[in-house]
């Protein structure tokens, strides 16, 4: 059957218009896709620091996990489970008393789709060891003394875990990264570094500069980007990640480059706007993998 100019002007019109409305309804799930595979051939899990919600309780701050479009996330060990509830997340939900607790945990992990990748920053104890084992990650960020470092390497080993000496601002014990690569001289490779970015800032020093000389033991990253305020200081600076000036593309360039023991948590602490910072956190975690994409390429 022959087709009218009018007709095969129509039809081409209707397939022109399939094609574009496919391309708007399949965009966002393909560059989903694609940073997704970003992140995994780099070798890098990103989402929140649930410590960003420490004003609610765990079951609202995991939704807000979900919102931000985070598969992972690292926990903190004094969120109430539920609202005015005495049970906190940590190593009592392994009690026998608190298993409807546990239970409950783990329901809420599930139905928003979500999982944890880390803790901290919290005790170097076993009884913290245990709890992250039962909740099925492998890294622990911590500040503990200088003296337990052998015990700490103990443990490591033990469980085979990876554990990071995180740093808060100077004058905190890890402030300065060649104080932690003194400390990691006689310790398991298993310990390295928590790089918290934004600390390192605070501390008067220059954050590519800190990943460059931990190459090599960095276990994960508490990553934050910042401004200074009003007041000439960074407290309660906090912008989404690649807005300040702690120079985050750079340190992931940095990263990109160098030799890692395993996958790489990076969670997202934001300290400041408590009751409405997720979709700035939400905001930096897309700046992050469009970063990754471009990096993998």
């Amino acid at each position: 059957m022959m087709l009218s100019r009018r007709e095969m002007l129509r039809r081409s019109v209707a397939v022109s218009s399939a094609v574009v409305l496919g391309q708007s309804i399949l965009s966002p799930v393909s560059a989903a896709d694609d940073a997704d595979a970003a992140l995994a051939k780099l070798g890098w899990k990103i989402g929140p620091q649930i410590y960003s919600f420490r004003l609610f309780p765990f079951d609202e701050a995991v939704k807000k996990v979900k919102e931000c479009k985070a598969a992972s996330f690292e926990l903190y060990g004094s969120q109430p489970i539920t609202k005015g509830s005495e049970i906190k997340i940590g190593p009592g939900l392994l009690k026998p008393e608190n298993a409807d607790a546990f239970k409950l945990f783990k329901d809420l992990l599930a139905e928003n789709g979500v999982k944890p990748h880390s803790m901290g920053v919290c005790p170097a104890s076993r009884e913290y060891f245990d709890f992250a084992a039962a909740c099925g990650f492998n890294v622990l960020n911590v500040e503990p003394k200088f003296e337990i470092l052998p015990e700490v390497s103990k443990l490591a080993e033990e469980y085979k875990f990876y554990i990071g000496l995180h740093n808060h601002p100077k004058p905190s014990i890890y402030w300065d990264p060649d104080v932690v690569l003194a400390q990691l001289k006689d310790a398991s490779p298993r310990i390295g570094s928590c790089a918290d970015t934004g600390h390192w800032l605070r501390s008067g020093l220059v954050p590519v500069e800190c990943i460059r000389k931990l190459k090599g033991r960095i276990h994960s990253f508490h990553i934050k980007d910042l401004k200074k305020t009003e007041k000439g200081n960074y407290s309660g600076g906090d912008v989404p990640l690649g807005q300040g000036e702690v120079g985050i593309a750079d340190i992931l360039k940095e990263i990109a480059t160098q030799k890692t023991a395993q996958a790489i948590p990076f969670s997202i602490e934001f300290e400041a706007h408590w009751d409405s910072n997720q979709p700035l956190i939400a905001e930096g975690i897309e700046f992050f993998k469009k970063t990754a994409k471009e990096i993998a390429g």
